[in-house]
């Protein structure tokens, strides 16, 4: 059962749900396979994607087995240098690059123009984590600009070239995520960095956002009868470059040295993280508002699974305020459909 006053219905775990037509079949049940992996991606021609934040780590991983599926990618960069360059990592396929700073609403604005084709799939996978105090050129809050009011504004522009899946990627993290006493006021201020800022917690509650997003995104997509269905996944603790942001930030070598090294031994590859994003991008069947993350211990690692956040982040009344201050810091109103 969902979460009392949530207003969405998520699946905790592979599990039966009534009959019900999804295409030409009947489904009975959604699981996804315990050792599910690349190996299990379908022929993609003549799909596109778009993944926000892939010139590394879990974006790079996943652009990399689309583009393998002979699926159309398009990956955004803040630069196109650095996009150019991931293009090559990613090798032979059919393989955009798209300009994108998400810390900028302008370049949100120019890049959502740039995409005249409809999407099957858009991949919010972009972000920072734990990074020092530091403002957007919107005067948003580093962490919350970019994890959540960037991608939120650029979802809102693209929406309506969406056709199948809507895929945010958040993390276990969000579980020490607050926004305080949950009002509009509250939310403000933590998207405007005003108060004591503590980067874990900034990092949290921008993940904590994700999640709220999904769910109010779902609520508003049955209320809209918008065709794509929103669904978040998070990959657990796997060995990219975004834990080093914040120490190369700080211009502390040594502790980014010493990060690097942690990850090299303990965290699972930026390939096997990658696995909930690409589960979520094309399993059938899954439902709008699922959460996907590894199977291992502590969700730290492992093959995908359907999984369940904490409780607030369905909480229906936070997830409407978290909403409402996103379209009004932004500027981006999500228009429904004629």
């Amino acid at each position: 059962m969902a979460c009392k006053g949530s207003g969405v219905r998520l699946p905790s775990a592979p599990r039966k749900n009534k009959s019900r037509k999804i295409g030409e079949r009947k489904v009975d049940t959604v699981r996804i396979p315990d050792r599910w992996s690349a190996a299990n991606l379908p022929d993609l021609s003549g799909k596109r994607f778009l993944i926000t934040g892939a010139t590394s780590g879990i974006g790079l991983a996943a652009a990399t087995e689309l583009a393998r599926r002979n699926a159309k990618v398009i990956i955004t960069a803040r630069s196109a240098a650095k996009g150019e360059a991931a293009k090559k990592q990613i090798g032979p396929g059919l393989v955009e690059v798209l300009e994108l700073d998400l810390t900028d609403l302008a370049s949100v604005k120019k890049a959502a123009q740039s995409v005249s084709d409809d999407l099957d799939v858009l991949i919010l996978n972009a972000g920072v984590m734990a990074t020092p105090f530091a403002k957007t050129k919107d005067n948003f809050e580093l962490q919350m600009g970019t994890n959540h009011l960037g991608h939120f504004a650029f979802a809102g522009l693209l929406h309506q070239k969406v056709r199948e899946r809507m895929v945010v990627v958040s993390s276990f993290v969000h579980r020490m995520g607050s926004f305080g006493d949950n009002s509009q006021i509250a939310i403000k201020d933590i998207c405007l960095g005003i108060g004591k800022y503590q980067p874990w917690a900034a990092y949290s509650a921008s993940k904590l956002a994700n999640l709220l997003f999904v769910a109010e995104l779902e609520r508003l997509r049955i209320q809209n009868n918008w065709s794509f269905k929103p669904i978040a996944v998070h990959p657990g603790y796997s060995n990219t470059n975004l834990q080093g942001v914040a120490p190369q930030m700080k211009g502390n070598k040594l502790e980014a040295q010493v990060i690097g090294g942690m990850n090299s031994i303990f965290a699972q590859s930026a390939a096997r993280g990658a696995l909930p994003t690409l589960c979520a991008s094309v399993f059938p069947d899954l439902m709008g508002g699922s959460f996907i993350g590894p199977n291992g211990l502590m969700e730290m690692r492992g093959y995908p699974k359907l999984t369940r956040a904490r409780a607030l982040a369905y909480d229906q009344t936070l997830a409407r305020n978290l909403w409402e201050v996103s379209e009004e810091l932004t500027g981006i109103k999500w228009p429904k459909n004629a």
